[in-house]
């Protein structure tokens, strides 16, 4: 008797659970294809079954509705952004402010190349105000506003960064970072930019830090995040 003999039927329950999670993951994908090229009020379910490839009725039987689709829409990429971000601060712990900071900044950039949807999605759902909008401001953005602009206020007090109102520097820093990445299809036509390279990406990311983070840290600068905090 060979091996594969041995081995227990799959349960239905089991491939009825994996059936479902693979639908929710297409319709996650299509959702944010679609919120991000035509916003919420431009996309119809109807049009994100399509994308998906799954009969219409399986939207409101696994998000209810539209607005609950947004929401896990915005749940799913923010969650795979937020994860980039995190793992560059934990992995310069330690390591002086710009070093730091610039990792940040890489690891947005990167990421913003690796998913465009998710500055076209803000830029969609800023576009006008919303409950939406406030739901993504207090869950989402301003979260990593608050700790950014933390991190950037130390830094101009340090002369790492140029000073201002680290606010202001913050969100320059992100529009740089994202916003450059929503623009691609119009960067290659008016500049001839290809941001889908590897090399674009890697000197927009060297350009940024280099811009906003123009000098370096003082030799004492353990010193003074001591004194600061």
């Amino acid at each position: 008797m060979s091996a594969n003999s041995d081995r227990q039927p799959e349960k239905p329950e089991r491939k009825q659970q994996q059936r479902s999670l693979r639908t929710q993951q297409k319709l996650l994908d299509a959702a944010l294809e679609a919120f991000s090229e035509n916003g919420f009020k431009g996309t119809s379910t109807r049009d994100i079954a399509d994308r998906a490839g799954v009969h219409h009725p399986l939207i409101t039987y696994h998000f209810k509705n539209k607005e609950e689709l947004w929401r896990a829409a915005a749940d799913r990429i923010f969650r795979r952004f937020n994860a980039s971000i995190n793992q560059a601060f934990e992995e310069t712990e330690g390591q002086c402010p710009r070093t730091r900071i610039a990792a940040v900044i890489r690891a947005y950039v990167y990421s913003a190349a690796a998913q465009p949807e998710l500055h076209k999605f803000i830029i969609q759902v800023a576009s006008y105000p919303s409950p939406r909008l406030d739901w993504l401001v207090e869950t989402h953005l301003k979260p990593l506003f608050d700790a950014s602009v933390t991190e950037l206020r130390s830094l101009q007090e340090m002369g790492i960064a140029p000073p201002g109102d680290p606010a202001m520097l913050y969100n320059m820093i992100r529009a740089s970072s994202g916003g450059l990445m929503a623009l691609s299809n119009e960067l290659k036509g008016t500049s001839n930019l290809d941001m889908n390279k590897q090399s674009s990406i890697d000197s927009l990311a060297d350009m940024i830090i280099n811009v906003f983070l123009p000098n370096n840290a003082p030799e004492n600068w353990k010193e003074l995040q001591t004194a600061a905090t």
